[in-house]
């Protein structure tokens, strides 16, 4: 079975699920190409709150903000039609992101809360990890800084909005495999 790319990329209120909430989930998924994309929005955890250093960044980003607040809907119906979309693809799932460590962790933990079983079990590839190993370079000195500018799309840029950033990102890890 073809392996397919969920290059994964989330917005959020804090650096930490549970006393912190997911605000945008934003996938793209790939085998050479760009096949498809999907993006949602998330209501908040009832006891949560955002987090001050990560709400006076989001001041500073008042576009991006505003994208993350828009037809949000309840984390469970939201993560529900995330997995139902993974699933729709035939072939073996395989997530990407970076850091894998913040925005696996942020969608891992809101699956098993919500009671969904994870398309991706419990796995995760680090982009910067992989970046790490194309390098020959140490962890700390593989960031995205570091990396070949012909990894990067001329047409394709960080917005911080949650899907936009999965396909920024998802092309990136194509140019890294085909290294």
């Amino acid at each position: 079975m073809k392996e397919l790319y969920f290059s994964i990329d989330v917005e959020t209120d804090g650096p930490i699920p549970g006393p912190h909430s997911m605000l945008s989930l934003g996938c793209a998924v790939f085998d050479t190409a760009l096949i498809d994309t999907f993006s949602v929005n998330l209501n908040t955890l009832p006891d949560a709150s955002g987090h001050p250093e990560t709400m006076a960044w989001w001041a500073t980003q008042p576009i991006a903000w505003q994208a993350t607040r828009e037809n949000v809907v309840e984390p469970d119906v939201g993560l529900g039609k995330f997995v139902d979309w993974v699933n729709s693809f035939e072939g073996s799932a395989v997530a990407v992101a970076y850091p894998a460590g913040f925005d696996f962790m942020f969608l891992y933990w809101y699956l098993i809360k919500f009671g969904y079983q994870s398309p991706f079990s419990f796995s995760c590839l680090d982009m910067k990890t992989y970046a790490m190993a194309l390098l020959g370079t140490s962890y700390r000195k593989s960031n995205k800084k570091s990396w070949p500018k012909k990894w990067f799309s001329k047409d394709k840029r960080h917005t911080h909005v949650a899907v936009e950033d999965a396909v920024e990102q998802g092309y990136i890890f194509l140019n890294m495999l085909s290294k």
